[in-house]
């Protein structure tokens, strides 16, 4: 996505001058800038991922001017940082989206709605089937399948990404139910979450010797990557779930080899994506990164002006590193 005016792209996958990132998953952060803009707390993230970068930071709500081109960061509260970038040129105002959600989440800033002119919004789950239910009844869900799990000695592997969706289920985990243990591509951005204020249960480094002091009774959060590798058995016996919007979809567990589904995203589901375009009052809306064509489509009947815009953005699923790659951190959520 690239704005002409202000000569700088958004979310770019390849070698540019500036690029403003809307977020620190994998399929929107890529490295190759000369140069990256980006919200406060999404920077930390940033350099974890991409390592030496140059990267200019923005507060939410602050502007900056580029090329005479008004660009400010608005939370989306898809993930920790995650923003929307709202650019202003000559009286016209355009809002790239990112991923964003609006249900109530402790691990990230809450979405701000911008209002413009036009809007460029994800459609990930941008289908009438889509449809989340209450978070809080959920994450009570996933506490009782791991206290049943525990009582029969099984221990919980919980697969969920390792940026975002971890840290949000760990924020809701009771941890009287027993130990929490996290694999090794969690536990860095956990740490992060940590530093950034974001209040964390304790929790262990999920490796052989924690595994066997704590088996059948721990929950193990780990990202969807490591359930293909030798890594999981030693839990067993063991006990599996997915987290993931996905999970609304009947065949997907099932394909995922899984014991219990999570219906649990951080994107926002259909009825929340026209409310949030109607509430924009946007006259023009591009639809990218999903169900592009439908939602066209619809806004089309619905009389407003829709188009599609094609990007490489995905399943941010990047969680497929061993956990021998992050040293083992404090049970705080600090630094070792």
């Amino acid at each position: 996505m690239y704005c002409p005016q202000g000569d700088f792209y958004v979310d770019a996958w390849g070698k540019v001058a500036r690029n403003i990132v809307t977020h620190a998953h994998s399929d929107h952060a890529r490295f190759g800038a000369e140069r990256y803009l980006c919200s406060r707390t999404t920077e930390p993230l940033m350099r974890r991922r991409l390592g030496q970068i140059t990267v200019d930071s923005l507060a939410f709500g602050e502007s900056i001017d580029l090329n005479g081109v008004r660009v400010s960061l608005h939370p989306a509260g898809h993930v920790l940082g995650s923003a929307q970038v709202r650019i202003e040129h000559r009286g016209q105002v355009w809002v790239a989206s990112g991923d964003y959600k609006r249900e109530r989440d402790l691990t990230c800033e809450p979405f701000e709605l911008v209002r413009c002119n036009t809007f460029i919004t994800e459609c990930t789950f941008g289908l009438p089937i889509f449809i989340w239910g209450d978070s809080e009844k959920l994450m009570a869900d996933i506490n009782k399948w791991w206290r049943d799990n525990r009582e029969v000695g099984r221990t919980s592997v919980l697969l969920a990404y390792a940026l975002g969706k971890s840290q949000r289920v760990l924020a809701n985990l009771d941890p009287a139910i027993g130990p929490i243990l996290l694999h090794g591509a969690v536990i860095p951005m956990t740490t992060l979450y940590g530093e950034a204020g974001m209040a964390m249960p304790t929790f262990e480094y999920a490796n052989v010797e924690n595994a066997k002091n704590h088996k059948g009774k721990a929950i193990v959060i780990a990202p969807p990557g490591a359930l293909n590798t030798t890594w999981i058995r030693k839990f067993a016996p063991f006990s599996v779930a997915v987290a993931s919007g996905w999970m609304r979809v009947r065949g997907i567990r099932r394909r995922k080899a899984a014991d219990r589904g999570f219906v649990l995203s951080d994107h926002v589901d259909f009825p929340s994506l026209l409310q949030t375009i109607k509430e924009t009052g946007a006259e023009h809306v591009i639809a990218t990164h999903g169900y592009t064509s439908v939602l066209q489509r619809l806004l089309s009947e619905r009389g407003l002006q829709a188009s599609t815009f094609q990007t490489h953005f995905g399943d941010e699923d990047e969680g497929t590193s061993s956990p021998t790659d992050a040293a083992p951190q404090r049970s705080d959520g600090g630094s070792a």
